[in-house]
């Protein structure tokens, strides 16, 4: 990823086309090691193709990931539980109530009119 972020801000930076050496002084700069293995196998995928394109590509097969889910989306019951264990079953999302709990204070909320004296009970 590191190597991925220095590409990109060189591009964002005005060099179309960075170079491992670009690279390389971009990851140097902020004290990250640079691997010329992996700078050279990233350059050699990306050569001729424009970013803009690349990233769109991406997202396109980040969007077909599955992510997230629960144990009853990938079919395990938990022991007892009695859960089939097999296929995945449907189950309508529960919709939660919103209750609203009323705090109770011991703050005494004085009238519009000071003037008056109260007394309270003890």
């Amino acid at each position: 990823m590191k190597i991925v972020a220095a590409y990109l801000l060189a591009v964002l930076g005005g060099n179309p086309n960075p170079s491992a050496d670009d690279i390389r002084s971009i990851l140097e700069s902020v004290g990250a090691e640079a691997e010329d293995k992996r700078i050279n196998h990233f350059l050699a995928e990306v050569k001729g193709k424009d970013i803009t394109e690349v990233i769109a590509a991406g997202r396109e097969k980040f969007a077909s990931v599955p992510s997230g889910g629960s144990v009853a989306a990938i079919g395990v019951a938990a022991p007892g539980s009695g859960g089939t264990g097999g296929a995945p079953t449907a189950e309508e999302p529960k919709k939660e109530e919103k209750v609203e709990e009323k705090e109770e204070s011991d703050e005494v909320k004085l009238p519009v009119f000071p003037s008056r004296k109260f007394s309270f009970p003890t």
